[in-house]
């Protein structure tokens, strides 16, 4: 029994005399290398921090990747003091790097327009935009998604490859919008008339911008009606209830002064000796 213990003292000592250095270096490491990852983490985002309207989500994924990419290092160091041959490792790791990447392709690409929209801007939390063919206010812009939410209250999440690979209309981006309307008037109403009508009811609304200056022109002789264009510039906030509310001052204001709005109707003509000769082929 007592040759048992001390064959394994022996064991251990051997171990230690082997290998003790070699944990106690790999201790050392680890504790540097940890102490170097938070640094760095720290340090990233304290320079991005500094550089004005930075996003903070792009900020923090640049102080994280270069924690990790510290604590990488660590770990091959730490390897390589046990003698682990890292080249291989490293071969492997990239191999298994590359089957991962091709198989999350989707999700990296979401990463990279991410970054991108983070970068370049096109818009910001609160901008109304249309993009992939959806339309809503940003809620919220993360690496792999856009949140958007819908004026009738409906979440809507994107894909960022989706939003960074089409075209994005973005209605806020402008402080002030041009609201265009179409008015159609009878061919036997006063143009003059109706175009001084809408003037007087632009002019009297405080949204409408004086610069640029409203326009009401002839846009059209259409089938039915005289068609006039009416074009008015207004803050980007003030865009739809000044709309909505034009709509309906206009047609109030021209039923006021006769004007009337036509709706798609046809005349029909019929001679009066034609009319007797189509009776009385009919009587016979």
């Amino acid at each position: 029994m007592q040759a048992n213990i001390e064959e394994i003292l022996n064991q251990v000592a051997s171990l230690l005399t082997t290998y003790g250095l070699d944990v106690v270096g790999a201790i050392v490491i680890l504790v540097i290398g940890w102490t170097l990852a938070g640094w760095a983490r720290r340090a990233v985002d304290k320079t991005l921090g500094k550089i004005q309207k930075f996003d903070a989500t792009l900020r923090g994924f640049f102080a994280s990747l270069a924690k990790y990419l510290v604590v990488i290092f660590t770990v091959l160091a730490v390897l390589n003091q046990f003698g682990v041959q890292t080249a291989s490792l490293i071969a492997v790791l990239g191999a298994a790097g590359l089957a991962v990447g091709l198989a999350l392709q989707g999700t990296l690409s979401n990463v990279a327009a991410g970054v991108m929209l983070l970068l370049f801007r096109p818009f910001k939390v609160g901008d109304y935009i249309e993009a992939g063919g959806l339309a809503g206010t940003v809620k919220a812009i993360s690496l792999f998604v856009t949140e958007l939410g819908t004026p009738d209250n409906v979440q809507i999440i994107v894909p960022n490859g989706q939003v960074w690979n089409t075209a994005v209309k973005n209605y806020s981006h402008h402080a002030t919008r041009r609201v265009d309307l179409v008015m159609g008037i009878g061919y036997e109403d006063s143009i003059d008339a109706a175009m001084t009508a809408i003037r007087g009811l632009v002019g009297a609304d405080r949204r409408v911008l004086a610069d640029p200056e409203p326009m009401v022109a002839v846009a059209e002789l259409a089938d039915n009606s005289v068609n006039l264009t009416v074009r008015v510039w207004c803050n980007s906030g003030d865009y739809w209830p000044l709309k909505f509310d034009l709509t309906k001052g206009l047609k109030e204001r021209l039923d006021a002064e006769g004007i009337s709005i036509p709706y798609p109707q046809r005349t029909v003509h019929i001679a009066k000796a034609q009319s007797l000769e189509l009776l009385g082929a009919a009587a016979e």
